[in-house]
């Protein structure tokens, strides 16, 4: 009974948690909504920019009026998105505004891969030259938090807090013992050694191909943090580099004594150095402005010019369809084609952030680039990860732009299946019968084991895909099918190795990637950058996606440690059939 009282309790308690959210959300979204719209945001004279990151989940893109909901938090318990461009667009404003006097920034604990966090690095480098100050204080870093915190001119930390600064880890989680115990066979299908998209399934460890290969891309992206980690703060790289390696940092001072912070300071202590670059005595307030606001208030770049650049915003995987929150086929060919039939567009950018998927999604946005690229430059600028499919879809671009740390490549293809017959009939008592017209009209059957002619098929497709993924790369690259072979095989590159192996043509981040469609078009400085798709406003967001949400705070609330495997459980889902994605889901921490 006391089982029952709690899953009883569970779904009450979740009832009601979803009718206090919509009350919560349809009492507030007018009165906030209406505020926002009632003036124009004006910047007050001896103003701070305040960039508080932390905790913050870092994306390509969020909505103009993506507003912080203050003492409401996030009632859906999903993390608060900080997008890459709305962030750049602040910082480049309070770079010329004269009524801004520096950044206060808090990075924390934010959650960004690298090729991100360098490319709002570089702009907060560039907002330097304006001769304005940068200063960053937190109670906690994470390596990331730390990374892009290192920029700033003062850095400080919580007397008691800590900084995690040991070098980048990659761990994966992998279910063969799981599927075991229940009755799971899986049937794999891949083309390449470093393909190792389905070891999750079939080992309980990495392969050594695997782990090579995560090695030389990992060393690569920490060495590339050190080095700019030791250019800001003035400290010598073999010396920054054997602090990370040992971990020194152990306790707040010692940050301090390497160099990685300025002085160790409570909060009212920071806002007391702030009053002084700013003139102010200790009793006065300090005028901040968030990037939202300061975003809205700048004006947009020639905005009647008739040289428009689309930046075609690409985050997440690839599937087919109209899915929301992933590269859908339909949506992304349609916003490709749209673009390209735009007479004012005269370039395209494809911003890709992208680990893979469906090997036949891949192709139709690849068909739709490949009929741009005829009448217009098409220009790919790869975020974080832009390997795989996302790889795939970038591969008949006139130019390719990768930061140093992207993670891209992964040049391979791969089936998986499932077997439930254990399963069903052991460990359930489920059986399953059939009648066929066909030898091979249960083609798949998940009940039962492959045949050989099956597997002969399955393999036959996997193959040829394979050749069909080399020969895009080969076209759009000017390569040659044995030249592009020599970097396949599914291996992982950073931006850095890529260059070097002929897959990525210039380093740089999505400006870099929009001043050379404008150089294509021979634009010079005028031209106006529009964004596809479409971002809806925030309140309607959520709304639509209100039942998602409250599914995932309540289940990161029940499984807390646990949520990363059911995350790749449920990629299973997506899992079925060829696919071109990622050798496994790269975090790194």
């Amino acid at each position: 009974m006391k089982f029952l009282g709690n899953v009883l309790a569970v779904i009450v308690g979740l009832f009601v948690f979803s009718i206090l959210s919509i009350l919560v959300m349809f009492g507030f979204i007018g009165i906030i909504a209406s505020s926002a719209g009632d003036s124009e945001v004006k910047v007050k004279e001896n103003t701070v920019l305040h960039l508080n990151l932390n905790g913050r989940t870092l994306v390509e893109r969020t909505t103009e009026d993506n507003l912080d909901l203050g003492f409401l938090g996030n009632p859906f318990g999903g993390d608060s998105n900080a997008g890459l461009v709305n962030l750049k667009k602040a910082i480049e404003e309070a770079k010329t505004n004269d009524n801004i006097k520096g950044i206060y920034l808090n990075t924390g604990l934010i959650i960004a891969g690298q090729a991100n966090l360098l490319e709002l690095r570089e702009v907060l480098e560039d907002f330097k030259s304006s001769g304005k100050f940068i200063i960053a204080y937190d109670e906690a870093l994470s390596e990331g938090g730390y990374y892009l915190a290192s920029v700033a001119d003062e850095v400080y930390m919580n007397p008691i807090g800590g900084v995690d600064f040991n070098g980048f880890a990659s761990e994966g989680i992998f279910l063969k013992g799981f599927f075991e115990k229940v009755g799971i066979k899986p049937e794999v299908f891949r083309v390449g050694e470093f393909k190792s998209a389905v070891e999750p399934y079939i080992l309980d460890k990495m392969s050594p191909e695997n782990r090579l290969q995560t090695q030389f891309f990992l060393d690569d992206i920490n060495t590339n943090a050190l080095m700019d980690i030791a250019e800001s703060r003035g400290i010598a790289f073999d010396s920054l580099k054997k602090i990370n390696n040992l971990m020194l940092v152990r306790k707040p001072a010692d940050a301090v004594t390497y160099g990685l912070m300025t002085e160790l300071l409570y909060e009212d202590q920071v806002h007391s150095k702030l009053k002084e670059k700013l003139g102010l005595e200790e009793d006065d307030d300090i005028s901040r402005i968030n990037a939202t606001d300061l975003a809205s208030s700048a004006k947009s770049k020639n905005i009647t010019s008739s040289n428009r650049i689309a930046v075609i915003i690409a985050e997440g995987e690839i599937v087919s369809g109209k899915a929301a929150g992933v590269i859908s086929s339909e949506k992304f060919a349609a916003e490709i084609r749209k673009a390209r039939k735009n007479e004012s567009i005269k370039a395209i950018v494809l911003r890709v952030n992208s680990p893979g998927g469906s090997v036949v999604a891949s192709e139709v946005i690849w068909r739709e680039m490949a009929e741009a690229k005829k009448v217009k430059p098409v220009i790919v600028s790869m975020g974080e990860v832009a390997a795989s499919g996302g790889y795939y879809i970038a591969a008949p671009a006139d130019t390719i732009v990768a930061q140093p740390n992207t993670i891209t490549g992964s040049i391979g293809i791969f089936g998986l299946m499932f077997n439930v017959q254990e399963l069903l009939n052991d460990k359930l008592g489920i059986t399953t019968d059939v009648v066929t017209t066909g030898e091979l009209s249960d083609f798949m059957n998940a009940g039962r084991s492959l045949t050989e002619v099956e597997r002969m098929i399955i393999q036959s497709s996997v193959e040829d895909g394979y050749e069909t993924f080399i020969s895009r790369v080969a076209e759009g690259r000017g390569m040659s099918i044995e030249a592009v072979k020599e970097v396949a095989s599914g291996r992982v590159w950073t931006g850095n190795q890529a260059k070097e192996r002929g897959l990525v043509d210039v380093l740089g981040g999505l400006d870099t990637a929009i001043e050379i469609a404008a150089g294509k078009i021979n634009a010079g400085d005028d031209y106006r950058v529009v964004y596809y798709p479409e971002v809806k406003p925030w309140f309607q967001m959520i709304m639509e996606d209100l039942g998602e949400n409250v599914k995932v705070g309540f289940l990161k609330r029940e499984l807390k440690e646990n949520y990363p495997l059911y995350q790749q459980v449920e990629k299973l889902k997506n899992y079925q059939g060829i696919q071109v994605r990622m050798p496994q889901d790269i975090t790194i921490k």
